[in-house]
């Protein structure tokens, strides 16, 4: 059974061979550059130099070399542009804050503030404005769009949104999609997923910073109403153009990677959720499966329990990150709840606790547990729960992945 074959029986809730692993199938369930340059040694691989694929987030790519070595069996297929405008072209040297010596974009050029922060203009312009910082010794990017907030924020009209092309697909995006996307299907025999967070997201809408789009779900819910009918509108006409592009070069598709969780409880009322996200994400879920092969791929952090049951009525395939450590996340409640109607993508071991703080062996029998937990009957892709973090020390990397390798041969002992 190859890598494809393996996940997408995982998928349709069969048992493979063994179960799937994922480490750097997209930015949700990637490892980061620094925690990746350390990695490499174990892997025989210590004179490569990590590439970072994703700015905002600090990533390391996970070559096709560093696939095999891990025996993960995704790869993507992602945008030339994931952060800042920054095009994932003409890589050049650059150190991190700790002297680890990684390659970024041409276009990576940051302006250091008086206190030794790092300012990312737009494309990485300093003519244009500063869109992310990264504190000194820091680790990620804070991009201030998201995090930001405008008490007086008015959003842009529907009509404005629709007349300037809102999440509308550009040409050269579609043929950077189709010709990775095949020339991946040729190359190799993973599952590949597609992952456009891009401009032209599909899922609901979003307007906005996290809390400006908040508010405006409570106080202008005829706008936010307009708004998901344009967003799915949109989304359509997107897909329309994803399927005569990529047909089934691709076999799972990330229909966006929004948040509505917190570690406590939803962002939101799930009536909310039920009110205006529901009906936009079964309206797409329903023309992809009517329409093409692909899976479905939603990516959501928190505590959600109470949203988890209307995303299967909408048709999502799969849930990511699978965050266990958020009230509520039980695995065996999870498991027992949902796990013969949704593929759980993740959950594979606790990156905030366990990973980077745990000694090896608690690690090893920590993923142990979740394979005897979650992998029973397929509907499982093992990955830790989102991107493994900076400073997490290769050997517990090694260890967990060593656990899934040791215990995740079907039938799970």
């Amino acid at each position: 059974m190859n890598s494809r074959e393996r996940v997408l029986a995982a998928i349709d809730h069969t048992e493979p061979d063994r179960v799937p692993i994922d480490i750097g199938g997209s930015i949700v369930t990637g490892i980061m550059a620094g925690a990746l340059a350390r990695l490499l040694p174990f892997l025989g691989l210590e004179n490569q130099r990590v590439t970072i694929h994703d700015q905002f987030q600090m990533l390391g790519e996970v070559t096709p070399q560093i696939a095999e070595k891990l025996k993960v069996d995704v790869i993507p297929v992602e945008p030339e542009v994931i952060s800042f405008n920054l095009r994932n072209r003409n890589f050049k040297p650059w150190r991190l804050f700790d002297g680890t010596e990684v390659l970024v974009p041409g276009e990576f050029n940051v302006e250091i503030s008086s206190e030794g922060d790092w300012l990312m203009h737009d494309g990485g312009d300093r003519t244009r404005p500063v869109v992310a910082r990264m504190p000194r010794n820091g680790f990620y990017f804070d991009q201030l769009s998201i995090t930001g907030w405008d008490k007086d924020y008015r959003p842009p009209s529907v009509e404005e949104l629709r007349r300037t092309g809102w999440r509308r697909l550009k040409e050269p995006e579609l043929v950077f999609f189709q010709e990775r996307a095949r020339t991946l299907r040729e190359s190799t025999d993973k599952a590949l997923h597609f992952t456009n967070w891009g401009d032209a997201t599909l899922g609901p809408a979003w307007i906005g910073s996290v809390a400006e789009w908040l508010v405006l779900l409570v106080t202008e819910k005829e706008y936010v109403r307009e708004l998901m009918d344009l967003a799915l509108e949109t989304a359509i006409q997107n897909l329309k153009l994803y399927w005569q592009a990529l047909g089934p070069n691709i076999d799972i598709i990330s229909i966006d990677g929004y948040d509505l969780g917190s570690q406590r409880s939803e962002l939101f009322s799930p009536k909310i959720f039920e009110e205006f996200y529901e009906p936009c994400y079964h309206a797409q879920c329903e023309w992809i499966h009517q329409n093409t092969p692909w899976k479905i791929f939603k990516h959501c952090c928190g505590s959600i329990t109470r949203t988890i049951e209307p995303m299967i009525r909408a048709g999502i395939d799969i849930l990511n990150p699978v965050q266990t450590s958020a009230v509520g996340m039980d695995p065996v409640w999870l498991k027992q709840q949902f796990g013969d109607r949704i593929t759980f993508w993740g959950g594979g071991i606790d990156t905030q606790r366990i990973l980077p703080f745990a000694s090896s062996e608690e690690v090893y029998h920590h993923v142990a547990d979740r394979l005897r937990v979650f992998a029973p009957g397929g509907g499982f892709i093992w990955s830790p729960i989102h991107n493994i973090q900076y400073n997490v020390p290769p050997e517990n990397v090694m260890a967990a992945l060593q656990a899934v390798y040791d215990f995740g041969k079907y039938p799970i002992r």
